[in-house]
């Protein structure tokens, strides 16, 4: 899974294992001999990107090393109904040790997948840029990062660690756009830190401000409308990077892309997704 340390993605499923098994599958162990051996399929249900599948591998490779995995669709193909994805064998009581880690998960990705490559695709020919936001699941952040990856999508910041982001809230507690901004550069420059710096306007006035004040790299005009978007990016004028968020669905994509802005930050990316049906099945 490219771009995912493989230290990450250990820890987050010793923990959901531990969630779902603590002291034992004790259905499975009551039922299913432990040395009996089984396949099982993984059966799309559903139309959309596939996502995930990488990740089962690491399941079931985790409970069972010698387990013997089969890919037959990777990681970001379009995928439909009675699509087999993949195929694993290993101890039966291991397969459903990872059964619902896997599907709830893959479930979840694929559907940030599909949502990430259907806002891809109705402006793949603009010159634009759609970001992801922090609008994530707690805890599955990199996963879902990942999935608007495979979407087609492009990530923006993965926390409030890595990049400067200037918003409303910020802007009313310092007391104005430019004392935000001074503040931000006296502590990046007091804590040695070189950080990329977004700042929101919530209109032309603000930002009149920022283009007076200058010293960020990124202007997030917030649910601005057509007209004064499209006046927004010509009057920045390409002197900082431009970026539109707010209102922003499948269905007003397209013209706020139209504007001219660089970036179009997307929550619905991740908060909106839905799941993609799939199913897990013991071959028979």
């Amino acid at each position: 899974m490219e771009g995912i340390k493989k230290s990450l993605l250990d820890a987050f499923i010793n923990a959901a294992l531990r969630e779902d098994i603590k002291d034992g599958d004790h259905t499975s162990l009551a039922c299913i001999d432990a040395d009996a051996r089984d396949d099982v399929q993984l059966i799309v249900k559903d139309t959309g990107v596939i996502a995930g599948v990488a990740f089962a591998e690491h399941v079931f490779k985790k409970l069972d090393p010698d387990c013997e995995v089969e890919i037959f669709i990777p990681d970001g193909t379009q995928v439909k109904y009675g699509d087999v994805a993949f195929k694993v064998k290993s101890y039966a009581q291991t397969l459903l040790k990872g059964e619902r880690l896997v599907l709830n998960t893959m479930q979840r990705l694929s559907g940030v997948a599909t949502m990430s490559r259907k806002f891809a695709e109705l402006v793949e020919d603009l010159d634009v840029t759609i970001l992801d936001t922090r609008k994530t699941t707690p805890l599955m952040r990199f996963l879902e990062k990942w999935a608007v990856r495979i979407g087609g999508s492009t990530n923006y910041r993965d926390g409030l660690y890595d990049w400067i982001m200037i918003k409303d809230n910020h802007v009313d507690a310092s007391g104005g756009i430019a004392k935000a901004i001074n503040r931000v550069h006296a502590y990046l420059q007091e804590n040695n830190m070189d950080l990329n710096i977004t700042v929101e306007v919530r209109n032309l006035d603000e930002l009149s401000q920022v283009l007076e004040k200058g010293g960020v790299t990124r202007i997030m005009l917030d649910n601005f409308n057509l007209d004064d978007l499209k006046r927004a990016v010509e009057i920045i004028d390409g002197r900082f990077e431009s970026e539109a968020s707010g209102g922003v669905n499948l269905s007003t994509l397209r013209s706020i892309a139209e504007t001219g802005v660089n970036f179009v930050s997307v929550g619905a990316l991740t908060h909106s997704a839905g799941s993609l049906d799939m199913s897990l099945k013991i071959i028979k």
